[in-house]
C-alpha cells in the first residue's frame, strides 16, 4: 500500500478549485470588485495626507492572489472603471479619477495581476512565499501611487513619500501578516499545500 501524498497541481489558484464555468468567472470577477469596494470603505484619514488608510489595498492583493492574474486584473479593472464612472466605492465613498489617490488604484490593478501570476506558481502556499508576494504587491502599488500623488498635488517626491508611503508601512505589515496566515492555511485546509 502506498502512502505517497496526492500530487500538487501547479498552475492552480484557489478560485480554480470551483467548477469551471463562464458564470463562475463572471461571479468571481464581479465579487472581487465588490469586495474591494466594500474594503475601501474601511478607511481612516491620515493627518497631513490626502490618502487614507483603507482596506482596499489588502482586498486588491487578496483578490489577485485568490483569483489569478487574468481574473484579478479584470476584477480590479471593473472596480476602477465603475469608480471612474461614478460608483462611490473608492476609499471614503469617493469616485472619479481626479483625486490624488487615483494612482494607488492603478497600482492595485497592476499589483493584482502580478500577485495573481505568482500565486499560479505557488506563491500563496507558504508563509514565506506569501510574505514576499504581499511585499512585492505593496511595492507595485506604491511605485505607481506615490509618483501619481506627487504629480496630482504638486508635492516633491520626498513629500509624496512622507505623505503617501511612510504612514502606511505598519498597516501594510499587518495586512501582509493576515494574508500570510489566511492563504497558506486555506491551501492546507483543502489538502493541496505545495
Amino acid at each position: 500500500m502506498s502512502t505517497a501524498a496526492a500530487p500538487v497541481r501547479h498552475g492552480v489558484v484557489l478560485a480554480d478549485l470551483l467548477p469551471a464555468t463562464r458564470a463562475r468567472d463572471i461571479a468571481l470577477v464581479a465579487g472581487g470588485a465588490v469586495l474591494t469596494g466594500i474594503a475601501a470603505q474601511i478607511a481612516v484619514p491620515v493627518p497631513g495626507s490626502p490618502v487614507p488608510v483603507s482596506g482596499q489595498t489588502f482586498a486588491a492583493l487578496l483578490v489577485g492572489t485568490a483569483l489569478g492574474a487574468r481574473r484579478g486584473f479584470l476584477s480590479l479593472a471593473l472596480y476602477a472603471v465603475a469608480g471612474v464612472a461614478g460608483m462611490p466605492w473608492f476609499a471614503q465613498a469617493t469616485s472619479g479619477y481626479a483625486m490624488p489617490s487615483f494612482g494607488y488604484i492603478l497600482g492595485m490593478l497592476l499589483a493584482a495581476t502580478v500577485v495573481g501570476a505568482l500565486a499560479r506558481r505557488g506563491a500563496d502556499r507558504s508563509v514565506v512565499r506569501m510574505a514576499g508576494t504581499m511585499a512585492l504587491g505593496s511595492l507595485i502599488i506604491y511605485a505607481v501611487g506615490v509618483p501619481y500623488l506627487a504629480l496630482a498635488t504638486g508635492m516633491t517626491l520626498p513629500q509624496a513619500v512622507a505623505a503617501g508611503l511612510t504612514p502606511f508601512l505598519i498597516g501594510d505589515a499587518l495586512k501582509a501578516a493576515l494574508a500570510m496566515g489566511v492563504l497558506p492555511a486555506a491551501w492546507k485546509a483543502i489538502g493541496r499545500k505545495g
